[in-house]
């Protein structure tokens, strides 16, 4: 490989350990992980308790358990949106 390759390839591997030392560290290991992108363990988690919150407030007629599942429901559909958790995006080469 030429040198221009090589700071390249250096320069890929400093912007990954950047973005997700997890998944870099991984992969240096052999085994990687799922990528940033594709870990929503936390959003169905709050998901959960959401739906929850808004079939026992429902039930229960509590207004706001009710008003409260919902709020939850939003924040956790945010979380479940991947481009928000890059930022800018560099221009290209």
């Amino acid at each position: 490989m030429t040198e221009s390759d090589d700071e390249r390839i250096a320069e890929l591997e400093a912007l990954l350990w950047h973005d997700d030392p997890r998944f870099a560290r991984g992969l240096g290991k052999g085994r990687p992980r799922r990528p940033r992108e594709y870990r929503s363990g936390r959003a169905w988690l709050i998901m959960a308790c959401a739906l929850a919150m808004m079939v026992i407030g429902a039930a229960a007629r509590l207004g706001t358990l009710l008003a409260v599942g919902l709020i939850m429901a939003a924040l956790a559909a945010h979380l479940f949106d991947t481009s928000r958790r890059r930022g800018p995006r560099r221009p290209g080469p």
